[in-house]
């Protein structure tokens, strides 16, 4: 009985540990140098509801390793549904959605060389980048 007892509370324990949420960081919306964009303005854009700031033609990149939660915080959809949007968009209007790059690393370097370019990234975004906001 004391043998069967240590191991339900280990295994309490240990699922206690593993099945707490993973506390969610920060999301930051950047965009080249130049571009001026609200927060309000970020769904519009990845949505190709918006494609132009002021005279820049809006060039938004997704980021594979932040997607879900972007998706779920941001645009408050999941991927199935985000990729249903853009098939009917592409049917419908010609548009063609956002491209994808692998990671942080990726989008800032998509940044500093995409005029129009806007994207959103995990960690803080390097000076040169506009900084849109977070989430």
């Amino acid at each position: 009985m004391r043998g069967t007892t240590f191991i339900l509370i280990f295994a309490a324990l240990l699922l206690g540990a593993w099945g707490a949420p993973a506390h969610a960081g920060d999301l930051y919306i950047a965009c080249s140098a130049g571009v001026t964009l609200t927060l309000a303005d970020v769904r519009d854009v990845f949505l190709g509801e918006k494609q132009f700031a002021g005279p820049v033609k809006l060039q938004p990149v997704d980021n594979n390793a932040e997607q879900a939660e972007f998706l779920a915080r941001v645009l408050k959809m999941d991927w199935t549904k985000y990729t249903t949007t853009w098939s009917k968009k592409s049917f419908r209007d010609g548009a063609t959605p956002p491209s994808t790059k692998s990671g942080d690393a990726e989008i800032i370097e998509y940044l500093k060389h995409t005029p129009g370019g806007c994207g959103y990234l995990g960690s803080a975004p390097p000076a040169g980048l506009t900084l849109v906001g977070k989430f």
